[in-house]
């Protein structure tokens, strides 16, 4: 008898509601981020951030009762949850906060789109049985060409500062780091989803908390327009959002998840130009439009396969 295939996700007009949520949501964290810098200094930033949605997701994963949903033979090592925090958030934050004080959201948001570009070739080589093809590589060259453009001296033109180009840097770090991270969680044994986003965060908070400390001392009060995009980011970009990630994944499969990926850069320097009066020079829409391009072209299937169904 042959084995009953699994159903594929059903892609319903909630499905591209919630997509659109969440690539609107996590386009504007960058510009909120801009406003939060106004009054919170960058590494307490990424530890209260952090804090607020540990709190958030642990009130969501005690109503599943605290479970862990992992085989008692086959639990992940504490090392690789803790591991998994610094990269998915611990580091990220500190490095994108910090960076963000001399580039604009806008480069920042850009840079995020860079995260599928690393990880094809970083899973060639990490991942077994994930291999480039001939379009992927072309794709990915394509796109690196659009983050080449984003770290060279004419790329923006916007603060001025003398650290921009290592504020630049950082912002591609994060990038780095995404991808990573993406390799590291699926390399960890299955885990409740609520579980491992809530020890991410609470441990990211517990790595960014000393460098506060050292760095920039005891926490001020910030103004209320700082503080409201602090709540934001912890309670909407950051603990809600990666709520509703659960949902679409579960509901319309990571494959429509991916279309997420497209929306934020674009997000981020519209928003940027529109509430934050950034400039757009053409070399960082010519930028986005290589990173973007590179994008579609290494994930083609994948984007074709979305249309098709949906």
């Amino acid at each position: 008898m042959n084995a009953r295939l699994s159903p594929l996700p059903e892609i319903t007009r909630a499905s591209w509601v919630m997509v659109g949520i969440l690539g609107f949501v996590w386009g504007s964290t960058f510009m909120v981020i801009e406003i939060a810098l106004t009054g919170v200094t960058p590494f307490w930033l990424a530890t209260f951030r952090l804090t607020i949605a540990a709190m958030v997701m642990a009130v969501f994963w005690g109503r599943e009762g605290f479970r862990m949903g992992t085989d008692p033979g086959n639990r992940p090592h504490p090392l690789s949850l803790i591991w998994a925090g610094a990269v998915s958030s611990g580091i990220p934050f500190l490095l994108l906060n910090w960076g963000q004080q001399y580039v604009t959201s806008g480069f920042a948001g850009t840079s995020m789109a860079a995260v599928p570009l690393v990880v094809l070739p970083m899973a060639h080589f990490m991942v077994a049985g994930e291999r480039l093809s001939l379009r992927s590589v072309i794709g990915v060259t394509l796109g690196f060409f659009g983050v080449f453009l984003l770290v060279g001296q004419d790329a923006l033109h916007s603060s001025g500062a003398d650290l921009e180009v290592w504020g630049r840097l950082a912002c591609l770090t994060v990038a780095f780091c995404y991808a990573l991270n993406s390799i590291t969680v699926r390399r960890i044994p299955p885990i409740n989803s609520t579980a491992l986003t809530t020890i991410m965060m609470a441990s990211g908070a517990l790595i960014t908390l000393p460098f506060s400390i050292a760095a920039e001392g005891a926490p001020g009060l910030p103004p209320l327009k700082a503080f409201v995009a602090l709540i934001f980011l912890g309670v909407i970009s950051t603990a809600a959002m990666n709520q509703l990630r659960v949902l679409v994944i579960r509901s319309a499969g990571p494959t429509f998840m991916t279309l997420v990926n497209y929306q934020v850069p674009v997000w981020s320097v519209v928003l940027g130009a529109l509430v934050l009066s950034e400039p757009l020079p053409p070399s960082l829409l010519i930028a986005l439009a290589l990173i973007l391009g590179g994008m579609a072209i290494s994930q083609w299937p994948v984007v074709r396969r979305i249309f098709v169904r949906g």
